[in-house]
């Protein structure tokens, strides 16, 4: 399997799922939350988020990220840049111990205007619980290379 695709391989309404997930531990939710000084209760607290969800929250950016990096294999393996994220969604709860898997739709896709050896491909990521359940959404338009002539 090559990493990425080139401009040519994708195909609008394709639907790439990316394996394997990920299940996000305890350990992961803490350090990625002091890492970027997220000091939300719901992250750091088990009392205090006990109270409003039965335990704590993952943090969603954490839920982004490795949703993100799941498709990098299938999306933008080979992007010359990410050129915007949109329409982040937290549809529900991700907690310790959850399993996300997460899988890609290919919205559009056109060709740059200023340089013709790449395009621009808009994409619907979704990640799902281990339950089947959708956790996140996100849109995001993707600058790739097109295939080099031979």
């Amino acid at each position: 399997m090559e990493f990425g695709r080139y401009y040519e391989d994708f195909e609008i309404d394709a639907v790439y799922k990316h394996w394997p997930g990920r299940t996000i531990g305890e350990a992961d939710d803490t350090w990625f939350s002091l890492i970027t000084m997220n000091q939300n209760p719901l992250h750091i607290d088990e009392h205090y988020a006990s109270k409003l969800h039965g335990q704590r929250l993952v943090n969603g950016l954490l839920v982004l990220s490795i949703a993100v990096g799941m498709s990098v294999a299938d999306v933008s393996g080979k992007a010359i840049a990410n050129l915007g994220y949109e329409d982040v969604r937290h549809v529900g709860p991700t907690f310790h111990g959850d399993t996300i898997y997460s899988e890609t739709r290919v919205l559009e896709k056109r060709e740059s205007e200023s340089k013709s050896d790449r395009g621009i491909v808009y994409v619907e990521t979704r990640a799902l619980n281990q339950r089947d359940e959708t956790v996140l959404t996100l849109r995001r338009r993707v600058l790739v290379p097109k295939r080099p002539a031979q």
